[in-house]
């Protein structure tokens, strides 16, 4: 079915851009726009909520932290052990390829029709639940297991993603009227997409101390013949063989016949981590049913797509997105988070942490990360009302990009887990802003377009990490991180530009408001 085009829809959305600016700024000359997911009869600017509805949006907010923490406590304790775990003939890192490329099928396709069947809540529980067969396939790895429980995490990450961010932003609407005109949106916004990270992020730490934990305290408990001709190798031997090939230096190739450092655990450790994992899991789909409020709260209906368009033309939509100059801007800088996640959980964890320190280790190194990473997000909110989101963006770009040519030049030692655990915070914490500012600026940019636009900052971003997952088993570190830097400069070029027309506009409607 072919839809005619609506002649109105770039000045609908430009209007859309012009209010959500306005209202960000304060000014409450503005009109409210409605957020995505709402009911087109009953737009959250024409509600009315008591005031303790303040506490139930908050709640609803940490409960889906909560459950993300725990889900995302399984699947990325998991993840990070793919290069190293299931090294053999890179079934790991192919395994994560197709997590993140069924993931850009499901951005393009999936979210406004689930969304649209089950509402955002619902379709977070299921989500969830898909990715439980990933968990339960590292009990038997091998392509057949892994491949189709990767398909079914890619397929639930889409809706997931779109479906949190959709209610995160809906929620922040609401409250921004809860408070009245004193209230930002941006500020709310940005806030409650930091309080998610906070608990997301930490993640990684609960994740990745179950993981060290097991694989260490159980290490003594189990010695294989590997690990005991390896042990008989001087230890000035292994200091060299980490100099000359750990960190940037690290090609494809490498594995424990040359380096110790590199002998995956035994099975008996991997089963007991993938149970735990597992009941984290399905703990986390139960808080998500039980401990969510509906939408509804807000003039939400299941079926609703956000503007009453039924979801074929909201997928018209989310390609539409794509003709704008501000998407086709926010590009590169999406990507380029997509990228550096892909080298994080593949190449800093094989190439430095386990080459380097040891694959039992790579969980610690994963918990600075994960603390650094939580604080930052948490403070992203405070720091963007005080000293502005353009601001914060520019000095994460300054700190990354050092702290990228710093690690390219930087020579391996073995179990230097000073410097190991050092880089893994400081990229926690740029990682941290980039997803804080970037998701709330997606909701600045389109605020009538939500879901589409939320896909589209998944679509690509999904599309950075398989090109980072591709290249990994094929490009030595050092090449790697030439293209990091690269892709990031380009990425703050374009956020750089798409931040100077928005404070264009902001200054044309200061001078219109103030006549």
């Amino acid at each position: 079915m072919v839809y005619p085009k609506d002649t109105s829809d770039a000045h609908n959305e430009e209007l859309a851009l012009d209010t959500s600016i306005a209202h960000a700024n304060g000014n409450s000359g503005a009109a409210v726009v409605a957020a995505s997911c709402t009911n087109g009869d009953s737009k959250p600017s024409q509600r009315q909520y008591e005031p303790r509805e303040r506490f139930i949006i908050t709640k609803n907010v940490v409960v889906i932290g909560l459950a993300f923490m725990i889900h995302f406590t399984a699947f990325h304790g998991t993840s990070n052990l793919q290069s190293s775990v299931n090294a053999d003939k890179a079934l790991g890192t192919t395994t994560l390829a197709v997590i993140y490329g069924s993931l850009i099928l499901s951005n393009i396709f999936l979210p406004m029709t689930v969304i649209s069947w089950f509402g955002c809540r619902l379709t977070m529980a299921l989500a969830l639940f898909a990715y439980m067969p990933y968990i339960a396939a590292q009990f038997y790895p091998r392509f057949e297991t892994l491949i189709p429980a990767a398909l079914m995490v890619g397929f639930g990450g889409g809706p997931l993603w779109c479906s949190k961010c959709t209610y995160l932003s809906t929620v922040s609407e609401a409250l921004t009227q809860v408070r009245g005109s004193s209230s930002r949106k941006d500020v709310n916004t940005v806030k409650f997409f930091g309080l998610f990270f906070i608990f997301y992020q930490m993640a990684q730490v609960w994740g990745n101390l179950i993981s060290s934990s097991v694989l260490t305290l159980s290490a003594g408990a189990v010695t294989t013949p590997a690990n005991e001709s390896l042990e008989l190798e001087p230890l000035e031997a292994s200091i060299s063989r980490v100099g000359e090939l750990c960190g940037a230096r690290f090609c494809p190739g490498i594995g424990a016949e040359v380096n110790p450092n590199l002998v995956p655990p035994a099975p008996e450790q991997i089963q007991l981590l993938n149970s735990i994992f597992l009941t984290c899991m399905a703990g986390a789909v139960v808080m998500m049913i039980f401990g969510v409020s509906s939408l509804k709260r807000y003039g939400v209906k299941r079926g609703d797509t956000g503007d009453g368009i039924s979801g074929l033309r909201l997928l018209t939509v989310t390609i539409n997105l794509l003709r704008k100059r501000r998407q086709i801007l926010m590009l590169p800088i999406t990507m380029f988070i997509g990228l550096e996640e892909a080298f994080l959980a593949v190449d800093f964890t094989r190439s430095f942490v386990a080459c380097g320190w040891g694959i039992s280790k790579i969980g610690f190194a994963m918990i600075c990360f994960g603390i650094a990473n939580a604080i930052a997000a948490g403070i992203a909110g405070a720091l963007v009302e005080r000293i502005g989101r353009v601001t914060l963006a520019a000095t994460c770009a300054v700190l990354n990009l050092c702290l990228l040519a710093y690690m390219y030049s930087w020579e391996a030692r073995e179990g230097d887990y000073l410097t190991y655990c050092a880089f893994a915070a400081i990229w926690g914490i740029c990682d941290g802003v980039w997803l804080v500012v970037v998701n709330a600026f997606y909701g600045i940019l389109f605020p009538n377009h939500l879901i589409a636009a939320y896909s589209n900052f998944r679509l690509w971003e999904s599309t950075g990490s398989v090109i980072g997952y591709v290249i990994s088993s094929q490009l030595c570190t050092s090449t790697k991180l030439i293209i990091l830097m690269c892709a990031m400069l380009v990425g703050c070029v374009g956020y750089g530009l798409i931040e100077y027309r928005v404070w264009q506009k902001q200054k044309n409607l200061e001078a219109m408001l103030s006549d």
